[in-house]
Parts: C-alpha cells; sequence; structure tokens
C-alpha cells in the first residue's frame, strides 16, 4: 500500500464481503496516511450489538480515528437518507483538515448513498402498505421475494430474501411511486465535490469461507449467545433483524438446536458475502487480499 499524493480531496472507499479483512486493511491505511476512517456498516451502527456485528475492539477504534460506529441505540430511528445526509456534512468539515478520508463497510445501500444520493422515500398510503402486510401474512416471505422479483430485479438480487421488513419497504415504495425502489437508492445525475474512488477487496472464494466460519466460532467464543439473550427482549426492532441474532433467536424459541443455529449462521453469512460480492462487481474495483 504506497501512499498517493491527493490534489483535491478525496473520498477513498474500501469495501468488500463479511469476513474479507476491511478494518485492519483500512487501519493500516488510514495510520499511514494520517486519515480518519467513516464506517459504512449499518449494523456497526449500534452499540448494543457488538460480537454479531464484528464491532471494531478498544484497540482498533484507538488506532485510527473512527466515525459512525456505535453512533445509535437499536431503539433510534436511522435510514440510509439520513445516513447520507450525515456523512455529507462530516466530509465538508473532514476535508478541511484532511486530503483524504476513508470510507470503509459492507452495507451497499449505504455506499450507493454517499456515491449517488438517494430520494427520501415517500411514506406509503395505507392502502399499499395493508396489501403488502396482507401479501406477508397471507403467503410468506416466499411471496414477498417473489413480487419484488417482478418489480425490482435488481434489488431482488441483492437483498436477503428471508428479510422480510427490507422487501416489504422495498415493495411499498415501488408500488406506491410506480419506480422500483433501487432507482430512488441510485440516482443517477447527482455530483460531488470531491473526488470518489472505489475499491472492494476479496479472497479467494474457499478462504473466504474458511475466514467467516472462524469468525463465527469466535464470536461464539466472545459470548455472542450471551449478547443475543440480552438483546432477545427487542427482537422486534429493525437492527436485529439481522443474520447471527435471528438463528439465535430461533434457538431459544426452541426452533432448533444450538449446533444448527450456528451452523446457520455460518451458511446465512457465506451467502450473504456472495450477494455483496455480486453488487460490488458493478462498479467496484477488485483488490485481492493475502
Amino acid at each position: 500500500m504506497s501512499s498517493p499524493t491527493f490534489s483535491s480531496p478525496t473520498l477513498y472507499i474500501v469495501t468488500g464481503p463479511t469476513g474479507v479483512g476491511k478494518t485492519a486493511y483500512t487501519i493500516e491505511l488510514a495510520q499511514r496516511w494520517q486519515a480518519p476512517i467513516i464506517s459504512a456498516d449499518s449494523r456497526q451502527f449500534y452499540r448494543e450489538m457488538r460480537i454479531g456485528t464484528a464491532y471494531p475492539t478498544e484497540e482498533e477504534l484507538s488506532a485510527a480515528q473512527h466515525f459512525f460506529v456505535g453512533m445509535l441505540s437499536i431503539h433510534d430511528y436511522y435510514n440510509v437518507y439520513m445516513y447520507e445526509q450525515d456523512v455529507l456534512k462530516l466530509l465538508k468539515e473532514l476535508f478541511q483538515k484532511y486530503p483524504v478520508v476513508i470510507m470503509t463497510g459492507g452495507s451497499p445501500q449505504f455506499l450507493d448513498a454517499v456515491c449517488h444520493g438517494v430520494d427520501e422515500m415517500p411514506d406509503p398510503d395505507p392502502s399499499t402498505r395493508q396489501f403488502v402486510i396482507n401479501l406477508f401474512q397471507n403467503n410468506g416471505v416466499e411471496a414477498l421475494h417473489a413480487q419484488l422479483r417482478l418489480l425490482d430485479p435488481g434489488y431482488a438480487a441483492i437483498v436477503n430474501p428471508n428479510d422480510s421488513k427490507r422487501m416489504m419497504r422495498a415493495l411499498e415504495v415501488s408500488l406506491q411511486t410506480g419506480k422500483p425502489y433501487s432507482e430512488h437508492l441510485h440516482k443517477k445525475q447527482v455530483t460531488r465535490d470531491f473526488n470518489i474512488e472505489k475499491y472492494y477487496l476479496n479472497r479467494p472464494r474457499e478462504e473466504l469461507f474458511d475466514r467467516i466460519n472462524r469468525r463465527v466460532d469466535k464470536m461464539m467464543a466472545d459470548g455472542l449467545l450471551e449478547e443475543a439473550r440480552s438483546l432477545q427482549p427487542y427482537r422486534h426492532l429493525n437492527p436485529l433483524n439481522t443474520v447471527g441474532y435471528k438463528e439465535l433467536f430461533d434457538y431459544f424459541d426452541g426452533k432448533c438446536t444450538l449446533e444448527q443455529a450456528v451452523t446457520d449462521i455460518k451458511t446465512h453469512t457465506r451467502r450473504y458475502a456472495k450477494r455483496q460480492i455480486t453488487w460490488f462487481k458493478r462498479e467496484y474495483e477488485e483488490k485481492v487480499v493475502k
């Protein structure tokens, strides 16, 4: 990793699939360039979700200046539009002191929001919302995904097919506006007054999956089961509708064994990593790390 000269303000994005090693890579960059780091990992926004989100350690947080890590509670409302506005405001301040700011994380919608902008999402009318609710209640999550494939195949390809809340929101917006939800996330004409360089880290598939499996084992050893149990009363909140917690909630409900829950976390995390890579390949330059 050489030290390039940035002649104008530059947002240097380092993304990649979960478990690839983004944290260590970007901290090394930040120290080399004396640059701050902005997180684009939407799960790490929440201070209560530390173990299950691979939240940076205190040592890692002290190794470089971090923003958007643990700044919210799971009880706070936050969305991608708010993130875009908050990051743009922060960048305006940071670029007065730093020629380059590093952004890292694996949440594609939040990265796209900063690069391309988002529309403020319309609130659905009651009839549209009820239609989507009825679709889910009567036909299940598979029906949501099938409908989303018809209305917005691009978003359907990258959303977790078990994430009913995000799919319901995408359907509400698509039905309400007559345009795919992804078009509201990805405005084509927006311009930024800073340069953006975009890269995604990758590893050979077998190595990446092995890292994911070992990371899940470490999370369990570090106390993920106890963390999930403490958060179970709040499982209805959107931040907890995510891999690593949902599977353990199923275990608490008696739907599976603990061994099966851990296996499911590994499986679902690997699947999510594959969807992330599909998204990043669209416009990010690959960097294979060793």
